[in-house]
């Protein structure tokens, strides 16, 4: 009797033997698993990194006193950017805008004077639109200048009126009010996204410096900066004229 349970005591043992082996392998490989995951995850987020393409854009220049200094800094990072232009600096920097224009940016028209736009009948506010393209087509020739209204705003009639195609932003970095680097990039380190037309100043110091930090940190992460004009043909989208555009999507 003794016999008999000894040897069923130790056939039982056994079996847990076996048993608790079975469970620490499953438990190694589900480990495993586990500790996968997260590099198959940040795999994903690089890929997705490596194609998001960004527009930089920046309103209300040139500036004689900042602009040199942010064509610099694109120029050292290889990056082009969008510069929507007032015409009546453009008239007084003319060199500044052809050297836009050699370095291969976007340029466009940002109105004569920037006269909100809303304020006007159709036809005196197509007349100002006109007015910055004709100063444009005279320094830098004939092209294509997209237009960006004052203040973002136009009206429908006039919109649509448009010979060219109109482009608004999907991240305001509100440098013009802050005038904090800090701030600027808070803004578009959580706002920016892919196909995103960020948009900036090159009036103030702290823009340019923001600008070319941004550049810097998201490139290292695989972000490209490109003109709006580069992100629409990434996007495969065919800008219409007379219609307002936030964003490549």
């Amino acid at each position: 009797m003794l016999f008999l349970c000894a040897t069923s005591y130790n056939a039982i043992g056994d079996t847990m033997k076996r048993i608790l082996i079975w469970l620490l392998m499953i438990g190694l490989l589900c480990g495993c698993e586990a500790r996968n995951l997260p590099v198959r995850e940040t795999a994903v987020e690089e890929e997705t990194k490596e194609n998001c393409y960004v527009a930089l854009t920046f309103d209300d220049g040139p500036s004689a006193k900042y602009t040199a200094k942010l064509l610099d800094g694109l120029k050292e990072r290889g990056v082009h950017a969008t510069f929507f232009l007032i015409g009546s600096l453009v008239e007084d920097n003319k060199e500044l805008v052809q050297r836009m224009k050699a370095e291969g940016h976007q340029i466009g028209n940002h109105s004569y004077d920037h006269a909100k736009l809303t304020e006007m009948n159709c036809a005196t506010a197509l007349a100002d639109i006109a007015h910055g393209d004709e100063v444009l087509r005279e320094v830098l020739g004939e092209g294509e200048y997209w237009v960006r209204p004052p203040y973002g705003f136009i009206g429908e009639e006039t919109c649509c009126a448009v010979a060219a195609p109109l482009i608004s932003w999907s991240v305001d970095t509100v440098d013009w009010q802050s005038k904090n680097v800090g701030k600027i990039l808070d803004i578009i380190y959580r706002d920016y996204t892919d196909g995103a037309i960020i948009l900036m100043h090159d009036q103030y110091a702290t823009s340019v410096d923001a600008a070319l930090q941004a550049i810097d940190h998201l490139q290292a992460q695989g972000v490209r900066f490109v003109t709006v004009q580069e992100l629409f043909r990434c996007k495969a989208i065919e800008p219409a004229c007379g219609k307002l555009y936030r964003m490549a999507k």
